[in-house]
């Protein structure tokens, strides 16, 4: 690890023996904990130090790992932060809502130890700024890839950074219909820790991001997928 920065990872975790058993796990990846045992405790520590990225238990005492992913999205210092949320909840109404509060994924307990370093590395590699500055446009609506904005008519707005990928990667493709199975190949480049299902909540949220353009520019194709479309 010498000569490189060590990559933090903030574990938001009120039980004290699944608190040390992913503390260990993360330690033994070479990754440096950030440990927190509430909501409350998290944000303190975060205004010391931010994370690169955010494990959160669904079950907290005090505020919830939801509220506490939710505020996090709010804040300008932490909007792009990656979290996963930890809890037991399997079912998919659970994992669905996870995501839409801002999660980038979402394991359950009890979870396979390799499995949770593989997946933090998979959201980091998400993560992490693709290289290019192009500019791309499709009617009122303009992706700058070297400043990281997203206008429409005219007017910035504010895109998560999943939600970006997935702009950028329609907009290079006008027309051409996508698979959920093949834009998870594509944008999030590791679909085998992904469920199609995630592809449905970020198109959603991007359609929202982008207003009443969203729904007219960004279409589903029955039985498909979806594609960049010009209204007809």
């Amino acid at each position: 690890m010498s000569g490189t920065t060590l990559t933090t990872v903030l574990v938001v975790e009120d039980d004290p023996a699944i608190h040390e058993l992913i503390s260990f796990t993360l330690a033994q990846a070479g990754l440096g904990v950030v440990p927190a045992k509430s909501a409350e405790e998290a944000l303190a520590r975060i205004n010391d130090i931010l994370p690169d990225i955010a494990l959160i238990d669904w079950m907290l005492p005090g505020m919830s790992g939801m509220a506490l992913a939710q505020r996090l999205r709010a804040e300008p210092r932490t909007r792009s932060l990656p979290i996963i949320m930890l809890t037991a909840r399997a079912a998919e109404a659970d994992r669905v809502a996870g995501l839409e509060q801002g999660a980038d994924d979402y394991i359950v307990k009890p979870f396979n130890q390799r499995e949770l370093i593989a997946r933090i590395r998979a959201v980091l590699r998400r993560r992490t700024p693709e290289q290019g500055t192009e500019t791309l446009e499709a009617g009122p609506i303009r992706l700058d890839a070297k400043s990281h904005t997203v206008t429409v008519q005219g007017q910035v707005v504010d895109i998560g950074p999943t939600e970006f990928r997935l702009l950028r990667f329609l907009l290079a493709h006008p027309e051409r219909v996508f698979s959920r199975a093949q834009l998870l190949d594509r944008v999030w480049g590791d679909h085998v820790f992904i469920e199609e299902r995630t592809v449905d909540v970020h198109m959603r949220r991007l359609r929202l991001t982008l207003g009443s353009h969203g729904e007219s520019w960004l279409a589903t194709v029955r039985g498909a997928g979806y594609k960049l479309a010009r209204p007809g």
